[in-house]
């Protein structure tokens, strides 16, 4: 077996299990962190069921984001929607028969890619365009852009300009899930992005792509508007007041 092989093999067990383990903590934390106010953003659903169909608006259509700013919700929602069909398109690599839902996505694949990085370019633009949004912006922000960018860059010119193996890169992920470790092919521009995804997946528990299991923990939003008919207590407090 081949140093490469062996390299990426490593390279993505430790990117999974720092993701899983990185991912599950953040998310436990985000649970047992107290809400001691009633903070729903108002105007604010009166009921629980009001709360789940405004974090489906939220999740599904960048409701907030919408009333915000229509410029950033084009390319927001634009770039979370193709990132959606590429995830998808690549799903594929898992599967030993593939659902036909997902095996008429490459036929779109480019055209999602597209989709993503013109997102991605827009939301770029405006850190820098902006004012207020130049202020606040670190570098943290300008490079998961950019690795992001890059990400959609590699992998449409992959397969744009390449020839690569692709039932071989399908060999080599399930040899990953079967704990054995497959050739995998040299062409650069694979191996980069593949290096790309897994830098990313090392970095997102710790990154503010965070923002997408938070969106269910924020109590501005996962509240309901019911202070006089219920009271509200947080768990430490609630034991104060036994």
């Amino acid at each position: 077996m081949s140093a490469l092989s062996i390299f990426f093999a490593a390279l993505y067990y430790l990117a999974t299990a720092i993701f899983v383990v990185g991912l599950a903590f953040k998310i436990r934390q985000y649970a047992l962190t107290p809400a001691p106010l009633k903070i729903p953003l108002t105007p604010a659903p009166l009921t629980r069921a009001g709360v789940g169909w405004r974090l489906t608006r939220e999740l599904v259509f960048f409701q907030s984001l919408f009333r915000a700013s229509k410029w950033t919700w084009v390319f927001s929602w634009v770039f979370h929607v193709a990132l959606l069909l590429v995830l998808f398109h690549h799903v594929r690599f898992t599967l030993e028969e593939i659902w036909s839902p997902i095996g008429l996505i490459p036929l779109y694949g480019n055209y999602a890619s597209v989709a993503m990085l013109v997102g991605l370019a827009g939301l770029w633009a405006r850190r820098f365009l902006v004012d207020r949004v130049r202020y606040i912006s670190t570098p943290s922000d300008h490079l998961m852009l950019a690795l992001l960018m890059a990400i959609g860059l590699t992998g449409l010119g992959m397969n744009l300009y390449t020839d690569v193996d692709i039932l071989a890169v399908k060999a080599f992920m399930f040899g990953l899930m079967h704990l054995s470790i497959l050739p995998l092919p040299t062409e650069p521009l694979l191996l980069l992005h593949m290096f790309l995804v897994a830098l990313l997946m090392i970095i997102f528990p710790i990154s503010k792509l965070l923002h997408a299991p938070g969106l269910f923990f924020s109590p501005t939003r996962n509240m309901s508007d019911n202070p006089r008919e219920a009271r509200h207590l947080a768990s430490w407090a609630a034991k104060l007041d036994k």
